[in-house]
């Protein structure tokens, strides 16, 4: 939607706006590269875009995407651009707090500095209590770097009601870490470790962060004190997995940034470079003025050159365009092949397990394929394979995915279908495909196809259970006497043909 907007809008605010979301976006998917570019773009574009709300948003999603890839100074430069032309309805507040969080990484603060103080006055005016309490815990911080763990602690548990009211998870997170912090600097080796256990409970498993890290290594620090080797060794490995995903997670920002920045100065000279040679063409049209046929040869080559780019072009377009459609397609049948099928199947399953929707899942497998080959030749086989393909693609929908395995096996992912739902779609390929022998050259060919089916009901919304759980289902109806459908029910199995 955002790219559509960007796209078709015409309107350089709206543009702006979509574009600085879609920053945000791409920076949050660990698209970095292309985040950068954009936003390369976006500040190239900047000195004329007027409407104040749209050059808010652009700065803003910047400088937060630059502040991540450790460029602190040109993210705080395009911050207090920011402070200096709020548009209507904001504050300094939200501004202020993430120049001082940026100051802070850049190691630009401590904890007497007058820009913390002026900060919280600033969101107390805006009635803003949690960014209020992300200025607090990055004075906490500031105690801790300065080796003032008793200070740090006094801070933390006074704001301590304020965050639990506020329910906020990232400062949530980092006050749980900051305590384990302060108490493993003091000696409270037990408050130290239930604070960061605290921590670890209200995260995901699955994130990597400085923060998860910080608890990682108070956890392992308080157990190696107490000589409890195993759940040292433990906590290390936990830490040392977060550490290394962290550092490649900022490596890759930085590399994205660089990269970005190349192709920007590669583009410079490439225009550069073109509007050099506009030059030497105004230069030579304007000495073939002065002579009728020198002008011609030069209109003459110049045409050809034009014809030859734009033909050059043509050809690379028409060439891309193939090689992303082969790249995602069976060459034979025209449907997904293995790896863009598993792809797009593991991002669908992804997106409906978020809004508990229901999928099923087909595996097909010609019967007496390899029979079929040996028997009519590798044209034939062939045939029947588009033949199956088109068959299927009659019983389905339009947002249903479809892929060729492997040899004569089809996967289908069937959206928003129940498993009721999805047997009798399975069933009516299954009878379409018996019922409908091709004929190539006068030689009629019958076969028939088994096919498995299972449902996220019942499997879950792994790719690779419900793939081995329609394979399992598959190889029953083979088993079973071939031509049929088996639907996997969770506890038993229901055959059908």
């Amino acid at each position: 939607m955002l790219r559509d907007i960007i796209g078709h809008s015409g309107d350089p605010a709206l543009v702006a706006k979509a574009s600085a979301v879609l920053v945000g976006d791409l920076g949050e998917s660990k698209h970095y590269v292309e985040a950068f570019e954009l936003a390369n773009r976006l500040m190239s574009n900047l000195p004329g875009l007027q409407d104040k709300l749209a050059r808010f948003m652009v700065l803003s999603y910047v400088s937060q995407l630059l502040g991540t890839a450790g460029k602190y100074d040109l993210a705080a430069n395009y911050i207090r651009e920011i402070a200096q032309s709020l548009p209507p309805g904001q504050t300094s507040c939200q501004p202020t707090t993430r120049l001082l969080n940026v100051l802070y990484d850049s190691h630009k603060l401590t904890s007497s500095s007058a820009e913390l103080q002026r900060g919280i006055d600033a969101c107390q005016t805006a009635r803003e209590p949690i960014f209020i309490d992300t200025i607090w815990l990055v004075k906490a911080s500031l105690y801790l770097d300065e080796d003032k763990p008793d200070k740090a602690l006094a801070l933390l548990q006074r704001i301590a009601p304020d965050i639990r009211a506020d329910q906020y998870y990232t400062n949530t997170l980092a006050s749980q870490v900051e305590l384990a912090q302060a108490y493993w600097k003091l000696g409270d080796d037990d408050n130290a470790r239930k604070s960061a256990l605290g921590a670890l409970a209200t995260s995901d498993p699955d994130n990597v962060s400085e923060t998860l890290r910080d608890a990682y290594q108070v956890l392992y620090d308080v157990e190696k004190k107490q000589g409890n080797t195993a759940a040292a060794l433990n906590y290390y490995e936990h830490y040392a997995a977060q550490n290394i995903g962290y550092l490649n997670d900022v490596s890759a920002r930085t590399l994205a940034y660089d990269v970005a920045q190349q192709h920007m100065l590669a583009q410079n000279l490439e225009t550069e470079r073109l509007s050099r040679q506009n030059k030497i063409l105004q230069l030579q049209q304007a000495l073939a003025t002065k002579a009728a046929e020198t002008s011609r040869l030069y209109i003459t080559l110049l045409l050809l050159a034009l014809a030859s780019i734009i033909f050059w072009l043509f050809r690379l377009k028409r060439s891309q365009l193939r090689f992303k459609e082969l790249s995602c397609l069976d060459g034979l049948t025209g449907v997904f092949n293995h790896q863009h099928f598993i792809g797009e199947a593991n991002r669908t399953l992804s997106v409906l397990e978020k809004k508990h929707g229901v999928a099923c899942l087909i595996s097909i497998d010609l019967d007496h394929f390899k029979q079929i080959n040996d028997t009519h030749g590798h044209a034939i086989g062939d045939a029947v394979l588009k033949h199956t393909v088109a068959i299927c693609k009659q019983h389905l929908r339009p947002a249903d995915l479809f892929g060729r395995l492997g040899g004569e096996e089809f996967g289908i992912l069937l959206l928003e279908c129940s498993r009721d739902d999805g047997s009798l779609i399975a069933h009516r390929i299954r009878k379409a495909i018996d019922a409908t022998p091709i004929d190539v050259d006068g030689r009629v060919v019958s076969f028939s196809a088994s096919i498995g089916l299972v449902s996220t009901d019942s499997c879950g919304y792994e790719l690779q259970q419900l793939c081995a759980e329609a394979d399992s289902a598959l190889y029953r109806a083979k088993r079973s006497g071939r031509n049929r459908v088996i639907v996997d029910t969770g506890s038993n199995s229901l055959i059908g043909t």
